[in-house]
């Protein structure tokens, strides 16, 4: 039986994958830094032995993103100390637009390293996470009934992590994904502002966006201890779907699932009714 390891098991995608593969009866080994089935650092590859040990397939993400340009090399260092354990299947959470990026995405060596493995690999470029407005980076804005970003009034298809979990599940267990780059979206482009009012009419509050300068975002990600390259990429994937670049739709999760994308709405409705919000 193939054994799986799952870094960030308990992360937004970390953890849902996990749930289908031993839903559907895999043995998994999730590992996170301060939970999982076994204590994994990426920054400390005293750990990664004790993780990789009779795995045969591994889901790869960086979760530190805003660190320095050494963070850079771990996906790389780890990639190739999987392979030489036994590991011979590679599914790498990657972000949008690294391909178009050149050099200077956080993420493009760790693409890179897959794809020169010599293993079969399969890698996921998800769009902004619809989850984010739930669990993550702009839920203290929808609590709070503001939220302050650069995005003006573009538009860009949010994608439901749990689609991104179901395409992730489905590459490390099934050989027809090996070689494959699939970019992950929801089925339409979603403002923030609409996408504020979606979650303010299902939660019965009033939500707004407010569109903030690319300058005055910089400056307030620094402050809150994002380096000022980490804090300018960021800022320039919210103004490019403020002059209308946002991600294109695409259909990579039909591809990989032979089903369309969640659309933001179902997102939305479950999540209220879950309590997410309240």
């Amino acid at each position: 039986m193939t054994n799986i390891l799952i870094l960030g098991g308990n992360g937004k995608t970390g953890r849902r994958i996990v749930r289908r593969l031993r839903s559907a009866g895999h043995p998994v080994r999730a590992v996170a830094r301060t939970t999982g089935d076994l204590p994994f650092d990426l920054g400390d590859p005293t750990t990664w032995a004790p993780a990789l040990d009779g795995v045969t397939a591994a889901y790869l993400l960086e979760p530190d993103l805003r660190g320095s340009g050494d963070h850079r090399a771990r996906i790389p260092r780890f990639v190739a100390q999987a392979v030489a354990s036994g590991v011979r299947r590679l599914v790498l959470l990657s972000a949008y637009g690294v391909g178009e990026a050149g050099d200077s995405h956080p993420l493009k060596a760790a693409e890179e390293a897959v794809r020169g493995s010599g293993v079969g690999w399969t890698i996921l470029r998800p769009d902004w996470f619809a989850q984010n407005f739930s669990e993550s980076f702009w839920r203290q804005g929808v609590l709070s009934g503001e939220l302050f970003l650069p995005a003006g009034d573009g538009g860009t298809p949010f994608v439901d992590a749990e689609d991104i979990a179901e395409v992730a599940a489905a590459a490390l267990t099934d050989d027809r994904h090996s070689g494959r780059t699939y970019q992950l979206t929801g089925p339409r482009a979603i403002s923030f502002g609409e996408a504020a009012d979606l979650i303010g009419k299902a939660t019965g509050r009033t939500i707004r966006h407010v569109d903030v300068e690319p300058e005055v975002f910089v400056e307030r990600q620094v402050s809150h201890g994002v380096p000022a390259e980490v804090a300018r990429l960021l800022t320039g994937l919210f103004v490019a779907i403020r002059d209308g670049r946002g991600s294109p739709i695409s259909d990579g999760v039909e591809r990989a699932l032979g089903r369309p994308a969640r659309p933001f709405e179902d997102y939305v409705a479950e999540t209220a009714a879950a309590g997410h919000w309240d």
